[in-house]
C-alpha cells in the first residue's frame, strides 16, 4: 500500500509516518516551507518541499509516485497564509470557484478539487484511532458546580462560534467569555483569557464545528495546551469525545493532575440545552 501525506506542522505528521511504516506503507510525504517539521523528510520514504497553494505541484507529484490515497495531518498557521503562500493557477481557479475563506469550505473543497485528480483523501485517524479522545473525566480530581456550569455554557458558544466557521476554542469563566479564538489559534487565545482572569481560573472549551469534515482539521491537544493553561491560570479543559485529538495522552494527564487542572471529555448528549 502507498499514501500521501500532506503535512503540516507539530507532531502528527511524524506519529502517522512512523506508523504506517510500522504498517509496511509507502509514504510519500509532501510539506510546506515554514511550517513542516524538517525531521518528517527522515521518517518518510520520499519527500517535496513546497509553499502554501501550490496545488498543480503536489498533484504533479503524487501522480508521479502513483498516489491515489492521502491524507491532510498537521497544523498551518493562518497567519502565514497571508504572507507565505504562492498560488498557482490551480489554487487561483480554485479560490474563485468557493469563493469563500472559511476553514471547513477551504478543507472540504480542497478534499475535493483531489478526488477529481484521483487522489482520495483519508481521515486523518485511520491509522491513529488511539490519538481519538474517548469520553469520561481523564484526572482525579472532577469539576466543580461552578467548573461544570461554565463548561456547558462554554460548549454551547463554542459549538456557536464553530458554526460561524469562526474558531474553535472558548475561555470562560464564572459565566463570562474571556477569549474567543480565532486567526490567532487556541494558545493565544487561553494567554489572553489568563491575562482577563488575572490567574484566578478559567475554563477553556476546545470543540469540533459543527460542520467539521472528520477527515481533517479536529481540535487536537497535548503537554503544550496543559503547560499554557498552567501559565493562563485555567483550571479545567473541556474536550469534544471521539471529535477531538488527544497527543501523549497520559503525559498530558500527568502534567494536568500535577497542577490541579482538570481534562474531561463530553459528547453533545451530555450537554443540558
Amino acid at each position: 500500500m502507498k499514501i500521501g501525506l500532506i503535512a503540516g506542522g507539530g507532531q502528527f505528521p511524524l506519529l502517522f509516518a512512523k506508523k504506517a511504516v510500522q504498517k509496511g506503507i509507502t509514504v510519500v510525504g509532501a510539506g510546506f516551507f515554514s511550517e513542516t517539521d524538517p525531521n518528517l523528510t527522515d521518517a518518510v520514504d520520499v519527500f517535496q518541499w513546497q509553499y502554501i497553494g501550490q496545488v498543480s505541484k503536489l498533484v504533479k507529484y503524487f501522480k508521479h509516485h502513483d498516489v491515489h490515497q492521502a491524507v491532510m495531518l498537521g497544523t498551518i498557521h493562518k497567519t502565514n497564509i497571508f504572507k507565505d503562500i504562492r498560488p498557482d493557477l490551480k489554487a487561483l481557479a480554485f479560490i474563485a470557484k468557493i469563493g469563500y475563506s472559511h476553514d471547513n469550505t477551504i478543507l472540504t473543497a480542497f478534499a475535493d478539487l483531489m478526488q477529481e485528480q484521483g487522489i482520495e483523501i483519508k481521515p486523518s485517524t485511520f491509522l491513529l484511532p488511539e490519538l481519538v479522545s474517548p469520553v469520561g473525566c481523564w484526572t482525579r480530581r472532577s469539576l466543580d458546580k461552578a467548573e461544570k456550569n461554565d463548561a456547558f455554557q462554554g460548549w454551547k458558544l463554542a459549538k456557536a462560534i464553530g458554526r460561524l466557521d469562526i474558531g474553535q476554542c472558548i475561555v470562560i469563566s464564572n459565566g463570562t467569555v474571556l477569549a474567543v479564538e480565532a486567526i490567532e489559534g487556541t494558545d493565544a487565545a487561553i494567554s489572553r483569557g489568563g491575562l482577563l482572569s488575572k490567574g484566578n481560573g478559567s475554563v477553556v472549551v476546545k470543540l469540533s464545528k459543527p460542520q467539521q469534515d472528520l477527515r481533517f482539521d479536529l481540535p487536537s491537544s497535548g503537554c503544550d495546551t496543559i503547560r499554557t493553561m498552567v501559565k493562563a491560570g485555567a483550571t479545567v479543559l473541556i474536550l469534544e469525545a471521539g471529535k477531538s485529538l488527544a497527543f501523549d495522552r497520559q503525559q498530558m494527564v500527568d502534567l494536568a493532575e500535577h497542577h490541579n487542572i482538570v481534562i474531561a471529555a463530553f459528547t453533545d448528549d451530555d450537554i443540558p440545552y
